[in-house]
């Protein structure tokens, strides 16, 4: 990533015009999604531990997650972030270290969330603000624009409501957070209350009952940034899952193998984005 990166990415973050972050988990995935529009793309934690035979939420090492995600930003020209889980450790200067070699890493910005991985409960509100205030500490520390993404997941792990989301969220916001993200509120009316509870941009993840909606709908409550999270990682394994069912059946149906997409179009796919450098 050159420098400009994440001024670039910062600079796609308009309340009321979201932009999506296209989550990809291969630099394979990560240039087509490029040369089909993405503005930017995003890692994901659990698509990355799938292709790595591991599920979701915590069994992924930090080293891991930043060769990853240095691996996808390596081919593409667009911004790249991080999901980088709680940071890979409890204490601040754990997830200080994170950002340090997220930044080192060339991403242009990366997320941390409040989750007490491998547990999937929250940290108490002063250490989860705290360890954002941290993460704040050192992204301003780095030499280039870095984009801090402060995340509420106790909402759509079940351990809070929406009105504690809101009280994280602002205080994330108050200790310098560029944008904050709670994950699959329960409804489109608590999302656009979370847009107007803070001045910062707001992320919000496409996934659930909001793939119902349209980039419209989100713009019309000021979502500044839409994740597709392991979205597509998951429809992709829908498709192997179904399709191999089908060839792997004591009948053998092979005809579904037909309805697979040219290699020659994905290969025009791969090679439309020039080399980096």
């Amino acid at each position: 990533m050159t420098a400009p990166s994440g001024r670039t990415f910062r600079q796609l973050h308009e309340p009321g015009n979201p932009f999506v972050l296209a989550n990809a988990w291969d630099l394979g995935s990560a240039r087509v999604l490029e040369a089909l529009g993405a503005e930017a793309i995003g890692t994901s934690s659990a698509a990355h531990a799938f292709t790595l035979g591991l599920p979701d939420m915590g069994h992924v090492s930090r080293e891991q997650a930043l060769d990853h995600a240095v691996a996808v930003a390596s081919g593409v020209t667009v911004p790249v972030s991080g999901d980088l889980e709680n940071g890979y450790g409890h204490a601040g200067t754990d997830v200080a270290e994170t950002v340090r070699l997220a930044g080192a890493a060339g991403l242009a910005g990366c997320s941390i969330e409040d989750t007490a991985l491998p547990d999937s409960r929250p940290y108490p509100m002063p250490d989860a603000v705290a360890r954002i205030e941290a993460a704040v500490t050192a992204a301003r520390a780095l030499p280039n624009d870095f984009v801090l993404v402060a995340r509420a997941d106790g909402v759509m792990k079940g351990h809070y409501g929406v009105d504690e989301a809101i009280a994280r969220i602002r205080a994330f916001e108050s200790v310098g957070a560029d944008c904050v993200y709670v994950p699959l509120p329960p409804t489109m009316a608590d999302l656009a209350r979370i847009c107007e509870s803070v001045d910062v941009p707001v992320n919000a993840l496409v996934a659930g009952p909001f793939v119902g909606y349209s980039r419209a709908d989100f713009a019309e409550i000021g979502v500044a940034r839409l994740s597709l999270g392991s979205a597509l990682a998951r429809v992709t394994h829908r498709t192997l899952i179904d399709v191999s069912r089908r060839v792997l059946a004591d009948e053998g149906d092979f005809a579904v193998l037909g309805e697979g997409i040219p290699g020659s179009e994905v290969d025009a796919l791969l090679v439309a984005i020039p080399p980096k450098g």
